[in-house]
């Protein structure tokens, strides 16, 4: 256990991996930090996931002109978070697409989420002074969309609330091969403090019935084939799971959140105490768990102020 606030003691260089896991699919993981993609069509590519700056998109197009010279003329992002959309310029993509929630939240809570994963997050956010501003998409949609780079047929897709209540995944049907953003993670936390438990497991469920031969999870390695795939989803349900419950139980009987941070440890540390931003995660994860048994459903915005308030009361 650890007193210091969220990841400002991160502050170690991680390796990078580039690996393919389908036919021109790549995937850029660096050991429990924000993985991206990457799917090279006839003439063209598309990225999923920007990284938090210009900087350290920069790495992610160094990889991919290691293996094609392609114009990256698409970028989707799966999600709000800061620290997957705020190097967005970096890779001049003529469309930027986000699911209509994801805008939406960009709208609501983007600047507040920026300051807040600055705060938290030092080592990623090197090189911030090049970030433009918040990053906007150019092409939304509700449910599902499809992008051809040239006869290679992508599909956009939301499948639920989960991680949060915009998460979309991208989906390549010539490879069976999906990129999930944080819907799905391996050896590394689920962030859930803008996340929706009871929705969660469902979302994963419609996940696993593609029976896909890979994955790239928000976090942690790339997965091939059929059975490490189905493990990554078993594990990241027990995580949701694992950390709801014990909070819930404390929540509906009228306990304190302490209380519930205790019952949470003692469910989850014996598991997961090793998995990549674990400490990082936990109080913000049993933060929304006992706002969400406390029939809150949409989950309150997380300011740098409120991160330190809670933190110093859980963690302090």
């Amino acid at each position: 256990m650890t007193n210091t606030f969220a990841s400002q003691a991160d502050l170690t260089a991680k390796t990078i991996t580039f690996d393919e896991i389908g036919r021109d699919l790549w995937a850029f993981t660096a050991e429990g930090d924000p993985n991206s993609g990457v799917i090279i069509g006839d003439d063209a590519v598309m990225v999923i996931e920007a990284q938090a700056t210009p900087r350290l998109a920069s790495k992610v197009i160094e990889r991919i002109r290691s293996v094609t010279d392609k114009p990256v003329t698409h970028l989707v992002l799966t999600h709000y978070h800061a620290v997957r959309v705020l190097g967005a310029s970096a890779y001049n993509a003529q469309s930027i697409v986000m699911g209509e929630k994801a805008r939406a939240m960009v709208a609501e809570r983007g600047q507040e989420d920026w300051d807040s994963e600055f705060a938290r997050f030092p080592r990623l956010f090197e090189g911030h002074e090049s970030i433009p501003g918040l990053t906007w998409p150019t092409t939304t949609f509700s449910e599902r969309m499809s992008v051809y780079l040239g006869k290679r047929r992508v599909d956009l897709m939301f499948l639920g609330r989960a991680h949060t209540a915009g998460d979309i995944v991208v989906y390549v049907p010539d490879a069976n091969v999906m990129f999930t953003g944080d819907i799905v993670e391996y050896k590394s936390a689920c962030y859930c403090g803008d996340g929706h438990f009871h929705d969660w497991p469902k979302t994963l469920a419609r996940i696993e019935r593609f029976k896909l031969d890979a994955i790239a999870p928000g976090r942690g390695d790339a997965l091939v084939g059929r059975d490490r795939v189905d493990a990554a989803l078993a594990s990241t349900e027990d995580f949701i799971r694992s950390t709801y419950s014990p909070v819930a139980k404390v929540a509906l009987r009228g306990g304190s959140l302490k209380e519930a941070w205790d019952a949470c440890r003692a469910a989850c540390d014996p598991k997961f105490s090793d998995y990549a931003i674990y400490e990082h995660c936990l109080p913000f994860n049993v933060a929304r768990a006992f706002d969400e048994a406390n029939d809150i459903d949409t989950p309150r915005i997380w300011t740098a102020e409120r991160d330190r308030l809670m933190w110093e009361a859980l963690q302090g």
